[in-house]
Parts: C-alpha cells; sequence; structure tokens
C-alpha cells in the first residue's frame, strides 16, 4: 500500500471535515482494505479519523455494504445512548461526503470511506489468557444483545450464501468431481471426512427454514482483533470491522469465533498432533457470550452452540479443500500445500470437537442455567 499525501489530500477533501489536514499512516492488519489514519489539526486540539479504501473486488456492491454499516452502527449509537453508554467510543461513526455520499469513489474508481478513530484503545492479537476470550465473547455477547430487535431483513446480503454450509457443501462436491487443478487423489483422507459428515451442513440451515432459527443480525468476522479494548483497562468497547454484517444465525458468530479462538494450535499448524479443542478456552468464551447475549437467545440458539463450534470448523476446512482442489483461486497461499494443511488443521479440530462433544454440551448447559435459560443438550 503506497499513497502520496497530495492523493490523501484530495481524497480526504471530498469529506466535510473539521480542521486542517496534517499528516497520514497506514494502520491495522487487515487483509482486504487499506486501512490509514489520518490526522487533523483543529481549533480544539487533533482529531483523528479512520481513512479506509474498500476492496471493491471482494465487496463489488459498495453501496449496499456502506447501506448495512450505516444503518447498524446509527442502531447501535441510539441503543447506546439509551442504556448510558458512549456511543463515541461503543461503535463506529460513518462520516458522510460534502455530497452526502457514504463513500467517495476516486476517478481510478477507487471506493474510500471514513470513520471515527476511537482514542486510547488497542486490540490484541492472540489469546494471552482465558480471560482475555472471556472478554471477547462479552463484547460479541453484548453486539448480538443490542442488536437482538433490528429488523434483520432489511440488511443487504453482501456476500450471497455466505454461511450457507449446504451450499458450501455442494461447491465443494462440484470441485472433487471437477478435479480441475490434478489434486484430489492427493487429498483423498479429507475429501472422504468431509463427505462422510454431508448431513451436518444441513441441519441449521434446515433449522432456519423450518422456522425453529431466528434470522439475527451477524457479524460474519468474529476475530479478537476485531475488537477495540480500552487500553487502561482492557475491557472490551467496541466491534469493528463490519463489511460482513449482514442477516444470518447467531450460531455463525459464536461457532467461527471458537474455531478461531479455542484451537490449540496456529491456522496452518503442519503438525495435527498440536490441533485440540481448549475447554478452559470454550468456557471463557461460552461465558462471556451468555452472560451478555443469553437474554436475548432462544433456548434452541443455545442448545446448539457446541454443534455450531464444530459446524463452522467444517465448513472453514471444506473451503480451504475446496480452494485447493481448485488450484488456490480464494486463499492467499505461500507454498503449494498451503491450503491442505489448513483443511487438515481444520478438521483435526473437527474430530476432536466431536470427541468433546459432550463436555461441550454440559459447559455450555451449566453456563446457561447460570443466566437462566434451561436447555437440552442436542447433537
Amino acid at each position: 500500500m503506497s499513497f502520496t499525501e497530495f492523493a490523501i489530500r484530495e481524497i480526504l477533501s471530498n469529506f466535510d471535515l473539521p480542521g486542517t489536514f496534517r499528516a497520514f499512516e497506514p494502520t491495522g492488519c487487515g487483509h482486504i482494505n487499506d486501512t490509514l489514519c489520518v490526522t487533523f489539526d483543529t481549533q480544539d486540539g487533533e482529531k483523528r479519523y479512520i481513512l479506509q479504501r474498500i476492496n471493491t473486488h471482494v465487496f463489488t456492491r459498495p453501496d449496499l455494504l456502506m447501506e448495512n454499516v450505516e444503518s447498524v452502527t446509527q442502531y447501535l449509537s441510539k441503543i447506546l445512548r439509551e442504556t448510558g453508554g458512549d456511543p463515541a467510543r461503543g461503535t463506529l461513526t460513518v462520516f458522510r461526503t460534502r455530497n452526502g455520499e457514504l463513500y467517495h469513489r476516486t476517478a481510478e474508481n477507487d471506493c474510500w470511506r471514513v470513520y471515527n478513530y476511537i482514542e486510547g484503545t488497542c486490540t490484541l492479537q492472540s489469546i494471552g489468557n482465558p480471560d482475555d476470550f472471556r472478554k471477547a465473547g462479552a463484547a460479541f455477547g453484548e453486539f448480538q444483545q443490542m442488536l437482538a430487535a433490528y429488523p434483520s431483513r432489511t440488511l443487504h446480503e453482501t456476500i450471497p450464501r455466505f454461511h450457507d454450509t449446504a451450499s458450501r457443501f455442494a461447491d465443494f462436491r462440484a470441485a472433487v468431481q471437477a478435479d480441475s487443478a490434478g489434486r484430489a487423489a492427493d487429498a483423498q483422507p479429507e475429501i472422504g471426512f468431509v463427505l462422510a459428515r454431508e448431513s451436518d451442513t444441513h441441519v441449521l440451515v434446515d433449522l432456519l427454514r423450518a422456522g425453529k432459527l431466528p434470522l439475527r443480525v451477524t457479524h460474519n468476522d468474529t476475530k479478537l482483533n476485531n475488537i477495540l479494548f480500552d487500553a487502561e483497562t482492557k475491557e472490551s468497547l467496541c466491534v469493528v470491522d463490519l463489511d460482513t454484517v449482514m442477516p444470518g444465525l447467531s450460531l455463525y458468530d459464536f461457532g467461527d469465533s471458537i474455531r478461531f479462538g479455542a484451537n490449540t494450535a496456529a491456522e496452518d499448524e503442519p503438525d495435527t498432533g498440536k490441533v485440540s479443542l481448549s475447554l478452559p478456552l470454550y468456557r471463557a468464551f461460552c461465558e462471556g457470550y451468555l452472560c451478555a447475549a443469553g437474554q436475548s437467545l432462544t433456548q434452541t440458539e443455545i442448545a446448539y452452540l457446541p454443534f455450531s463450534a464444530k459446524l463452522m470448523t467444517l465448513e472453514c476446512g471444506m473451503r480451504f479443500l475446496t480452494d485447493y482442489l481448485q488450484g488456490d483461486t480464494y486463499f492467499r497461499t505461500a507454498y503449494p500445500e498451503h491450503n491442505l494443511v489448513r483443511c487438515r488443521t481444520q478438521l483435526a479440530l473437527v474430530a476432536d470437537m466431536e470427541a468433546k462433544m459432550a463436555q461441550m454440551q454440559a459447559i455450555t448447559a451449566q453456563i446457561a442455567r447460570a443466566v437462566g435459560k434451561d436447555v437440552t443438550p442436542c447433537c
């Protein structure tokens, strides 16, 4: 990412921001959008903003994406004001252009947006202890709870069928049959593992279609580093990176958090013997999540929390395997077998979750009872 001061000044001139532009610098560690912190001098002192170029190769409809983001953040601001919170620190604020647009499109067809910069915050790139993960669970639980009454069907589906696991399985099966990169012979154990779990891929989407699970606002990228923490108190403040906010199941967010955060190994650990689900981390996140969101969740949603962790892990492994079979066209890879290694890690985690499912269910039921929800384990 390389930008000149002249180019940044030109982009910023399209936004109605008080003060005089002084400086900019890259910030964040995201792999999708280009993010800059820009500094203005104002009569009240220094003021910073986040200037971000939207990756329109990934998000082909930035207009719909930004409608989602502004609508959700304005709703969160309203809830925070009503409950005594601080909207300036509890959610993002979208700054419109001078023409009232949600983003500025340059002559080069780049799309730029501006958010508030929330001072005195930090992010965590890894989980240092269970309490970190408990706070992460509370952050995503509070996000879900605050948006419980939001009319989710009014949001745009910016990435169609993103967590439709049955659809993902169909894509996987087609990739196996096509074998366009000639790699299927090297992945027979992994292909067989996924094929044997086809029925799992239908469970949540079938419950949604049957009206047994509610459609909700979901974040869909519940990584630890998408939470801002207060730099002094280390308490969670704000959930960020809202590009994939759209209608979905609360179980998607919970399950993917566990997949990402409760794994004892890295996502591309070649030694699958190091891969396992940490039950203490599962408990910590579940405690934080249910204490914050438990009252807004149905008993069915809570009952399927353990299964959702397994399903989101299976989906991720299936996606890595599909990409491997198609010749690495989606995920960035560092070597030819990288996606296959990633797939094996995810499938090893699925197998460990299956072995520990009864313990995960017992932990979930115990925590649910503590927040006044009596659930019957399922799956």
